[in-house]
């Protein structure tokens, strides 16, 4: 995929963009030398679980499900568990080669200093965690990735680590307000560009970070669907985290509440413990909020008067 991006930039005589999706690390989890031999599994057994499966079963009845479900289980030996870990570090690092190569490539044909690169994931990944394997749900582990930018004019800030939340849905503005184009009404997330060039968030930037997480499964689900006593539209569920605390929605079963300073393994649900009840609520009626504020929004700045079309953008936030 790297040679195939060089080929296709060599070949540009004008402005050109790439959007290079690596499929490592992704099953099955083999590393080729010399990555296999990276990082010794015996370093590696450390997870993120409860004592045992049947205590992790209790926190949740989707998380029962799923520790049932065909390849969700993780193995209930750690050892393999940690060579599954060693060979999913090994292809990250084959990762960090190849998109080296990359970037050689852009220093050696003076394009370094004038291509903005964007670099993140589309999830995590559980191995062990809560006894689970792959992307799933509502923990961090799966949903906490990576986001690095370079911009070539954001000298002053290079290197710095912001710790604000940002989402998936920054992305595409801030590469429209990189290029000084317009960003559309209907998008749900905020150019980076102040961030990066200043080393700042706004006064109004989010304080949490929001995820959907859609577990219908059309083809095999019917059993999942009754065994949580759910339709198939109801397999859904809704999360925000913030810096203390994360709030799990779901259509037809019981929410989960975690208080992240105090527990930050999710593994103590605390949706029901009297002391967190106004936080519950308060919680909910924030994810509310979230949700009406991006309603489907492409024409709402758009008005039909005697004298014509009549736009007014709104800030969302």
């Amino acid at each position: 995929m790297v040679d195939r991006t060089i080929d296709y930039i060599k070949a540009q005589d004008e402005a050109w963009i790439v959007d290079l999706s690596l499929l490592r690390p992704h099953p099955p989890w083999v590393a080729p030398e010399p990555y296999n031999d990276l990082y010794p599994p015996e370093d590696l057994m450390t997870f993120n679980p409860h004592p045992d499966r049947q205590t992790e079963a209790d926190q949740h009845p989707f998380v029962r499900t799923y520790l049932n479900k065909p390849h969700y289980g993780a193995p209930p030996d750690d050892r393999k568990t940690a060579r599954l870990k060693a060979s999913y570090y090994g292809l990250m690092t084959k990762v960090d080669d190849n998109l080296g190569r990359l970037f050689d490539y852009l220093k050696a044909s003076n394009q370094w200093d004038n291509t903005l690169i964007v670099f993140t994931s589309d999830h995590g990944e559980q191995i062990g965690d809560h006894w689970l394997i792959g992307k799933l749900g509502f923990f961090d582990a799966s949903y906490h990735i990576p986001l690095i930018v370079r911009d070539p004019g954001a000298v002053e800030t290079r290197g710095q680590v912001v710790q604000d939340f940002t989402e998936n849905v920054d992305i595409m503005p801030t590469m429209l307000d990189w290029l000084g184009l317009d960003i559309p009404n209907q998008c749900d997330g905020r150019s980076l560009m102040p961030v990066l060039r200043t080393g700042n968030t706004p006064s109004n930037w989010r304080d949490a970070a929001h995820w959907e997480f859609d577990f219908r499964d059309v083809a095999e689900g019917e059993q999942m669907e009754s065994e949580l006593g759910l339709t198939q539209h109801q397999c859904t569920l809704n999360v925000l985290r913030d810096e203390r605390y994360k709030y799990v929605h779901f259509t037809n079963l019981p929410p989960l509440f975690f208080d992240l300073e105090k527990d930050p393994g999710e593994l103590h649900n605390l949706a029901n413990d009297p002391e967190y009840l106004p936080k519950v609520l308060e919680y909910a009626q924030k994810m509310l909020s979230w949700r009406m504020n991006h309603d489907e929004q492409t024409l709402t700045h758009v008005a039909l008067t005697e004298d014509g079309i009549v736009e007014r953008r709104a800030e969302r936030y």
